[in-house]
């Protein structure tokens, strides 16, 4: 960025700096990498031959195409090697550069390197050295011998540009190859006659001469020199280069860094010349790699399993991906080793402002304006040059510049960035500007295009992202998107309004497309095509068209991903005025209410409901989940009401409802009459785990085992992962009362199943199976007071009860009389209104106590209540019994 545009747009004299700053992040982060890694080599536990430590020496810088990754390369190996060559700005390195070796090694294809050239540089770097290498220079020298027959090694390297050692590393190899005869007492051997150098080199290393003690150190140099001599052979080499570096004396010793640009050049659907990489990565621990390159290195994942030697974040510690949840507590502890790069980093835009305009030293931009352009800018340069000029073109006014100026976007930004457009390019980022992400054939059909070939145009230019893992790999710079969408472009071809809304409802009719398309395939595209959907409907006012049956299949897996998309704007819920804005209302309400308290749920579904946005089936959904709220609430009968409501209109939702209307019974106590309805219920109104709940309640353990068994199985079968999960916690819960033993298992199920699932209710109820489990033990009470919390502040009233009363089992296990008077002064205090007033009655059949008189629950048991009584007498017999025995 010019300095000239600014001294020349005031009258006031003032410094102008355009200091070099993008990079300057990168180098600090290299410079911290280095730094770690000599520490690391320099502890006498560090050893190169240990195949088997994970590996932290490797740094990757990745962004798209065009954005300076070959500059910063060369950047660093120019620091690296002197600091007369370091912007001025770099800080100055806190360690010896001395002890550092740079080796830049151009992988592009235009450069022609495969893996033996690579290992020949490396090597050649090493000349400087001034000595042979003998272990590695012997493999090596068999190695050149067999694979290029007649052809001098110095020719070769003379020839491929790789002169300036091209006499010293040849010599330095042969006299290796001598001082190795001699030590074998092979006198007047030469080169051609390798192969009986290193015959008799392995024999002597496996008798373990005397002879040959300098090279014995190195454990697996008989096996590599037994080898064939071929590529795969001498990927295996670098070890060998490792153990010869670690025998350098001290004031010979040097560190390789070894930085890789163009990686991306190297990819083949075999990855045979990255796999030669990584083992040279891998086996060389104590040299550091730099990679440039285009992608995320992908060897920190496990999905790479079985293509490479060596995969995985326990492997890579650096390069896993830290956001994922199956990243290791070791993992994390590497640090993140892998860099985007391409725009100023938050830290760049500032120091770049700050020193833009300076009078006597102090910045003119003030810090809350470049805290605000900093953020608007999404780091675009562009961005930040316009927005000093703004600044100016304020003071000139003779007003002092505020925060505010500076929140909005520059028209003549979107002017220069489609300035060497194509019109059809220009058309299509308009169109694609209306989506998060994207790819060439959502791109095109958002156009209202039927080809392809202005997108594939469109995706080389600097602005548009690519993130290979991503659904729809593409998308729009920030600040560029928001612009477009924003700001008046003033140009020829600028869009009316008629213009956007016809774009919007092809991008929306794309998204819709592609869901229908791939139905099958996963919910990770429901979830991507719902976000982008309700945004489109929100922002546009469209009509809901496909929204609603995959709103219906989102809701149906019970897992709760947010959806809705940012700046939903109605947190109560109030301010709807569409059908798309009472949809997102619903959605994030029903997403929300796992980390909400229920009656925050209840009072926006009644909003929503009130609004009468929706059509009668997306009503009833709000309605059904109003009645679920007020019963976990513990309002029966509004529940009850609800789920009649929802149960008579005989929609999606109403066998539900009706099961809904059997819980409710259940709750009440009247369990025949549950049962006798839940027997209709159906696969489809989730008959089995609905039996389940009514046959622990009466004490019949092994029967609700089978029936959430059952549950599981159908919820497996229909590939629905909540209820699955739902219906193995309720499994584990009755294990945990009945067999410890099993309750384990079952619980350690549950935690898979419920594992990335939003479920909260659930996993607390996961949690009381754990405390059944341990009931009877020391330290129970401490663990159930900070559930009883987390439960509070959730708003679930009942599973509170549930809660209270597997503590009064454990105050029965232990026959803690006055704890557990006050369990059942808990228990009756939190089920006054009559819904699970019973459970104070199954405590008192676990003691062995009778009934009082009032209160009474009224509670209608299937077996009648003896036979129910000594059921749930027998557990308490049964775990007094198992702790005993001590097992």
């Amino acid at each position: 960025m010019s300095d000239l545009r600014a001294t020349f747009s005031s009258n006031e004299r003032f410094d102008t700096s355009e200091a070099f700053t993008n990079r300057h992040g990168q180098w600090e982060t290299v410079q911290d990498a280095l730094f770690t890694h000599l520490q690391r080599i320099a502890d006498p536990a560090f050893d190169v031959q240990d195949l088997e430590a994970p590996r932290n020496n490797v740094l990757v810088f990745y962004g798209v195409g065009g954005v300076g990754k070959t500059t910063l390369s060369r950047k660093l190996d120019a620091a690296l090697t002197s600091s007369n060559h370091q912007p001025a700005q770099w800080g100055e390195l806190s360690f010896p550069r001395e002890r550092l070796l740079p080796v830049r090694i151009d992988l592009a294809r235009s450069a022609g390197t495969d893996f033996e050239r690579v290992i020949l540089t490396l090597r050649l770097a090493l000349a400087g050295l001034g000595r042979p290498l003998p272990a590695f220079d012997i493999a090596l020298k068999r190695y050149w011998d067999a694979t290029h027959p007649g052809e001098p090694l110095e020719e070769y390297l003379r020839r491929g540009l790789l002169a300036k050692f091209a006499k010293t590393m040849p010599g330095q190899m042969q006299a290796a190859l001598g001082e190795a005869a001699s030590a074998l007492a092979m006198p007047g051997i030469i080169g051609s006659t390798v192969g009986q150098v290193t015959g008799a080199l392995v024999k002597a290393l496996r008798e373990r001469r005397q002879t040959v003690r300098a090279l014995a150190g190195c454990q697996r140099l008989a096996r590599l020199l037994e080898a064939e001599p071929d590529a795969d052979s001498l990927s295996y080499y670098p070890h060998l280069l490792a153990w010869e570096l670690s025998q350098l004396p001290p004031r010979k010793q040097v560190v390789p860094v070894v930085l890789l640009d163009a990686f991306e050049d190297i990819d083949d659907p075999r990855r045979d010349f990255e796999r030669f990489l990584q083992r040279l990565i891998w086996l060389m621990p104590d040299a550091y790699f730099i990679i440039t390159g285009r992608n995320r290195l992908q060897w920190g994942d496990e999905a790479l399993h079985g293509q490479l030697d060596y995969t995985g974040p326990t492997a890579w510690p650096g390069l896993a991906d830290h956001s994922l949840s199956t990243v290791s507590t070791a993992a994390a502890a590497g640090g993140r080793r892998q860099v985007l790069i391409g725009d100023f980093s938050p830290e760049d835009c500032e120091t770049y402002l700050a020193r833009r305009l300076t009078r006597d030293g102090q910045s003119l931009i003030s810090q809350p304006v470049r805290e605000v352009i900093t953020r608007c800018s999404h780091g675009l340069p562009l961005h930040l040059d316009f927005s000093v000029m703004r600044f100016l073109q304020i003071r000139r006014t003779g007003r002092i510049p505020h925060p505010d100026d500076f929140d909005h976007p520059f028209p003549a930004l979107i002017s220069r960035c489609l300035s060497d457009l194509t019109p059809d390019e220009r058309h299509v980022v308009r169109a694609v500007s209306l989506l998060d992400a994207f790819d060439e054939a959502l791109a095109a059909r958002a156009a209202g295009l039927d080809r392809q070939a202005p997108v594939r145009q469109l995706l080389e230019r600097p602005f548009v992202r690519h993130d290979p893992f991503g659904l729809w790999p593409y998308s729009l710079h920030g600040v560029i998107r928001t612009t477009i969408r924003t700001a008046d472009d003033q140009t020829d071809d600028s869009w009316t309004p008629d213009d956007w809304q016809q774009a919007a409802q092809r991008a929306f009719a794309a998204v819709g497309a592609q869901w229908v398309g791939g139905l099958a395939t996963s919910r990770a595209l429901l979830i991507d095509c719902l976000r982008q959907g309700l945004r489109l409907a929100r922002d546009h006012g469209l009509d809901l068209g496909w929204l609603t049956d995959a709103v219906w299949i989102y809701v149906s897996d019970f897992v709760w991903e947010p959806v809705a998309p940012p700046g939903v704007g109605h947190p109560t819920g109030g301010g709807m005025e569409t059908a798309a804005d009472a949809l997102i209302e619903l959605l994030s309400a029903l997403a929300r209410r796992q980390h909400e308290h229920r009656q925050r749920t209840a009072d926006r579904l009644t909003s929503v409901i009130s609004s009468g946005l929706l059509p009668a089936d997306l009503t009833e959904m709000a309605l059904y989940y109003q009645a679920k709220a007020d019963r976990d609430l513990g309002r029966t009968v509004a529940s009850c009401e609800g789920m009649q409501r929802v149960a008579d209109a005989g929609g999606r939702l109403a066998s539900a409802a009706r099961r809904g209307l059997v819980h409710l019974a259940r709750m009440a106590g009247d369990f025949p009459a549950a049962l006798e309805a839940a027997r209709s219920l159906g696969e489809e109104g989730r008959q089995h785990r609905v039996l389940g709940d009514i046959w622990w309640a009466n004490g019949s353990m092994a029967r609700a085992a089978e029936a959430y068994e059952a549950a599981r199985a159908q919820a497996e079968r229909e590939a629905v992962a909540g209820e699955r999960a739902i219906a193995q916690t309720q499994r584990a819960l009755v294990a945990g009362f009945a067999d410890p033993q099993q309750a384990d298992d079952e619980i350690n199920l549950a935690r898979q199943l419920l594992d990335g699932l939003d479920l909260r209710a659930t996993a607390f109820t996961l949690e009381i199976a754990a405390l059944l489990r341990d009931a009877g033990t020391i330290g129970l009470e401490d663990r159930a007071q900070v559930l009883r919390t987390e439960i509070g502040v959730a708003g679930l009233p009942t599973v509170q009860a549930t809660l209270e009363l597997a503590v009064a089992y454990h105050y029965a296990v232990q026959n803690a009389r006055q704890d557990l008077d006050d369990a059942i002064g808990r228990l009756r205090a939190l089920t006054q209104g009559g819904d699970y007033a019973y459970y104070s009655d199954l405590v008192h059949f676990m003691a062995g106590r009778p009934l009082p008189a009032e209160p009474a629950s009224q509670a209608r048991w299937l077996d009648g209540e003896s036979l129910t009584r000594n059921r749930w007498h027998s557990l308490v017999t049964a775990r007094h019994a198992h702790l005993r025995s001590g097992r």
